[in-house]
């Protein structure tokens, strides 16, 4: 069974069927991914779609009995009906098209830094899941956490990592929006790792200076939590200048 064109799920839909492809596809579905194991794919694909990554356990474990694995899942209880319907729906779809359809679920907010994964995603196991964690991912994390952040309570969100400015979030207090703080968000799987800004970041970075915040969501392999760093090119972090040189591709024809 084959699908013709991307459908439009609702949040739910798609925690549920990314339990359905890790329960019928297993060990294969988290390498296909990039996973090395379930618990980071709950946390990644989890909070990649604004949920608890126990949700994607849950609905894991709710196929479970339905599928040749090696855990017995919810065996006790019936399917529940809103489950057995994506099951009836997606169920028979092969290894790629569920595949497929998983990762449609990510290219939303960002298509670009994915696609440009693509070639890479055949050699390197890991790129697909290394977007997320240090896209999605880690954003969504920030957002669910921020507003426990003392430097930050009482102060008003504004996603901005599409607008190109530097930063991704923007806090404000709304009697006096000039008096905002910039929020750079970098996800890394473990505990420790290295983290890059691009030219632009470090330039507002150091424009902004105690006004910017570098956010580092962490060890998504296990258990996620998070370090921040405030002033980040004045606090005793040691940046590395690191000049790349990259080659476009383009086509062309004549008409």
């Amino acid at each position: 069974m084959e699908i013709q064109e991307t459908p439009v799920l609702t949040k739910r839909e798609k925690l549920i069927v990314s339990g359905l492809y890790l329960s019928r596809f297993d060990s294969k579905a988290l390498e296909t991914l990039g996973f090395e194991g379930f618990t980071e794919a709950f946390n990644v694909i989890g909070y990649s779609l604004g949920a608890r990554p126990a949700s994607i356990k849950n609905y894991r474990d709710e196929f479970d009995p339905f599928f040749p694995n090696p855990r017995l899942g919810w065996h006790k209880r019936p399917l529940r009906d809103y489950c057995r319907e994506v099951y009836e729906t997606y169920g028979g779809l092969s290894f790629e098209a569920l595949t497929e359809l998983v990762k449609s679920f990510f290219r939303e907010d960002h298509e670009e830094d994915l696609e440009s994964f693509e070639d890479e995603e055949s050699t390197l196991g890991n790129a697909f899941a290394q977007r997320l964690i240090t896209g999605q991912a880690a954003e969504r994390y920030f957002k669910s956490v921020y507003s426990n952040i003392p430097d930050f309570q009482g102060r008003l969100i504004e996603d901005t990592t599409q607008l190109g400015c530097g930063y991704d979030f923007r806090l404000e207090i709304e009697a006096n929006r000039k008096d905002f703080l910039a929020v750079e968000v970098k996800g890394i799987k473990d505990l420790t790792g290295a983290i890059s800004m691009t030219r632009k970041e470090f330039n507002v970075a150091r424009f902004l200076r105690d006004r910017f915040f570098l956010f580092v969501a962490k060890n998504f392999r296990e258990t996620p939590c998070h370090s921040l760093f405030r002033d980040p090119i004045s606090c005793g972090l040691e940046f590395k200048r690191v000049e790349k040189r990259t080659i476009e591709i383009s086509w062309s024809t004549k008409v």
